[in-house]
């Protein structure tokens, strides 16, 4: 029996994939869509346990001018409401409800670090620029999910008024594409200050993207039934419009010059187009381009070796609480997407140079210094809380509520911890000294009302997702990012060294996020879909 071809294959069911997929099938075109797990969307999903719903990876979505235009242009409705955001510090707890609480957010600044008042009015100052720098970024729907030809009203009224303003704003955004944390330096003298405005994003964030958080949060929206209804229902119209899925599958060969796929069970697909949407490093481990030109084969060798040198993102630790007491409780805490800090203090040299001493020499970390650590780790900490049955209250049973709570965390620490052999008692221990803290400080019921718990490390998303070093997202800004990772760029970071290969997805830009992901999804199948002569099924 001959093997079935397909006009693309697409490996990787997030949203990268699943976006790509969705175009091409909506065109009429034979996909087949290859996912490693039993479910799509990556880290775009929800999850059951006990009755209490929890999200696996992302907690929350904004729009960007890219995903509901996406929803319209595929004819996907979904139901979704306001993702609130709450910032706390010690006993200092902000509701942000509109762009007016950037004065408040100043006040609570001046209440924590009175001694700091001219350099808390700079910062906020700087963020008012950077929040008009966004309004004007996201300003319009993105003119990718436009028909340009035939929307006139959009060009002419829109997207051409618009464009100057754009490419003005850029510029100036360029001049912030530094590290957030010498960025801070030179505006901000008191350390436990920088850490409260930066900790709690990776390490050399760009200083643009980290002082944006005012405006990302007020962009916040949560899909009824959890933030995994964004995939479901992408899926859902794939598979409407004739689109394959092959499940628990993952790819072991490319065999690029055959235009074939093989996976675990050494089974073949053969395309005319493939789009690569899940981590990079593997497609330029597994892949064999012996038999391409020679022009390719050096292309894609300079490519492999950049990037297989360089690190994936950081990664993330959440714990998943269920907690006996009413989600009222909880809301008249904080909102269901909270960002809270126990101490003023910040995490000062713990979180990197503290920790980077200690995994030089792995061999010789007992428990007892790693432990000790930890408990300044966890104290100084900034911690993203997610209750999702404060904004959809059918995800917890009644009377009773879930929490979702992360930190930022090392994959080499899990891995060192790992290999010593004691992987599973640390993780006891972190969720233990985690429960204590937001017990003793924001949430008191958590003392003797936690029912039952359970955690991801950086080992546990590296596993699900498949991504180098256990990343959420891109690649590591601590060393140069190898791909493109400028917006004006964005339609070239769908492009391989190899012809009818491209990529798409969070690998591919950074910073990313569910938008980028879901634009460099919809660019590759567009790349696809304008080349000569497409075959369609049938």
């Amino acid at each position: 029996m001959a093997e079935k071809k397909y006009h693309s294959v697409v490996i990787g069911g997030g949203m990268a994939g699943l976006t790509c997929a969705a175009y091409l099938a909506k065109e009429n075109r034979s996909v087949l869509l290859i996912e490693k797990n039993r479910e799509c969307g990556g880290l775009v999903n929800s999850f059951s346990r006990d009755g209490f719903q929890f999200e696996a990876g992302i907690r929350a979505l904004e729009n960007a001018g890219i995903i509901f235009p996406m929803l319209k242009e595929l004819g996907i409705e979904l139901d979704v409401v306001k993702s609130p955001v709450t910032v706390g510090v010690e006993n200092e707890i902000l509701y942000i409800r509109d762009i007016n609480s950037i004065t408040e957010y100043r006040n609570l600044l001046k209440v924590l670090y009175p001694e700091s008042e001219a350099e808390i009015d700079h910062v906020i100052r700087i963020i008012r620029k950077v929040m008009k720098y966004m309004d004007v970024l996201y300003g319009i729907e993105n003119p990718n999910f436009k028909d340009l030809r035939s929307d006139r009203t959009y060009l002419f009224k829109e997207l051409l008024p618009w464009l100057p303003k754009f490419l003005l704003t850029i510029r100036k955004i360029n001049r912030m594409n530094v590290p957030v944390e010498p960025y801070l330096e030179k505006i901000v003298k008191n350390p436990s200050l920088r850490d409260m405005i930066s900790q709690h994003f990776f390490k050399n964030t760009p200083a643009f993207f980290a002082l944006s958080y005012f405006s990302l949060y007020l962009d916040y929206f949560y899909p009824r039934g959890g933030v995994g209804k964004l995939a479901v229902a992408v899926e859902k119209q794939f598979l409407e419009w004739g689109g394959e899925i092959k499940r628990e599958t993952s790819i072991e060969k490319v065999l690029a010059s055959e235009h074939k796929v093989i996976d675990q069970n050494n089974v073949g697909y053969t395309y005319e187009n493939l789009v690569w949407a899940a981590d990079l490093k593997t497609f330029y481990r597994i892949t064999d381009v012996e038999s391409c030109s020679e022009k390719v084969r050096s292309k894609f060798e300079k490519a492999k070796s950049l990037l297989l040198e360089k690190r994936g993102g950081d990664s993330v630790y959440t714990l998943f609480v269920e907690v006996d007491e009413p989600v009222d409780s909880f809301g008249k805490i904080a909102n269901g997407h909270f960002f809270y800090s126990p101490s003023k203090q910040g995490l000062g040299a713990t979180h990197w140079s503290e920790l980077d001493r200690m995994l030089e020499t792995p061999g010789e970390q007992d428990k007892l210094r790693v432990l000790k650590w930890l408990d300044k780790f966890l104290a100084l900490n900034t911690y993203e809380i997610s209750v999702p049955a404060l904004k959809d209250p059918d995800l917890a049973p009644r009377g009773k509520t879930g929490l979702i709570i992360s930190i930022l965390a090392e994959y080499d620490l899990f891995q060192m911890i790992a290999e010593a052999g004691w992987y599973e008692e640390f993780i006891t221990e972190v969720e233990k000294r985690i429960i204590a803290i937001l017990a003793g400080s924001v949430y008191p019921m958590l003392k003797d009302k936690v029912m039952a718990r359970f955690s991801f490390s950086p080992l546990s998303y590296a596993s699900r997702v498949g991504t180098s070093e256990g990343a959420i997202t891109g690649w590591s800004f601590r060393e140069p990012v190898p791909a493109v990772s400028k917006i004006l760029s964005a339609n070239r970071a769908v492009v391989t060294p190899i012809p009818s290969i491209y990529q798409a997805g969070q690998w591919t830009y950074s910073p990313a996020g569910v938008p980028m992901s879901i634009l460099t999804g919809k660019l590759a199948a567009r790349r696809i879909l304008n080349k000569k002569d497409p075959t369609k099924k049938g």
